[in-house]
């Protein structure tokens, strides 16, 4: 049984950093896409960052871009999310997400990812 699990979550005051961990155990990891999104109350899910184990492409959505980050440590089956230049609207609860074949259009869709972490709320202040 996969299981992702977030953590790095906090509050920061805007134009701060933080960095989100995602651990994950449960099977074989060589071949994969994970994902990042985000949710805040009253909205829908949004995409965030994933990567693509096979050849390190990164993907990002447009209100993040030069903003974050997204990074993988194979040996230890973990990917982080780099978040610098925080501002208030990056206030949500991120979710990382993870399926073996996503295709590079549908990266970007909640639909095309089978696992979930629990998330991790992100409070930044203005």
């Amino acid at each position: 049984q996969v299981q992702l699990v977030e953590s790095g979550g906090g509050l920061v005051q805007a134009g701060g950093s933080l960095r989100l961990s995602c651990a994950a155990s449960g099977g074989t990891f060589s071949v994969y896409v994970m994902g990042w999104f985000r949710q805040a109350p009253g909205k829908e899910r949004e995409f965030v960052a994933a990567i693509r184990s096979s050849s390190n492409t990164t993907y990002y959505g447009d209100s993040v871009k030069g903003r974050f980050t997204i990074s993988r440590d194979n040996a230890k089956n973990t990917v982080y999310l780099q978040m610098n230049s925080l501002k208030p609207e990056d206030t949500a609860v991120y979710y990382c997400a993870l399926d073996l074949y996503v295709s590079t259009l549908r990266v970007y869709f909640v639909d095309e990812y089978h696992y979930w972490g629990q998330g991790t709320q992100v409070t930044v202040s203005s």
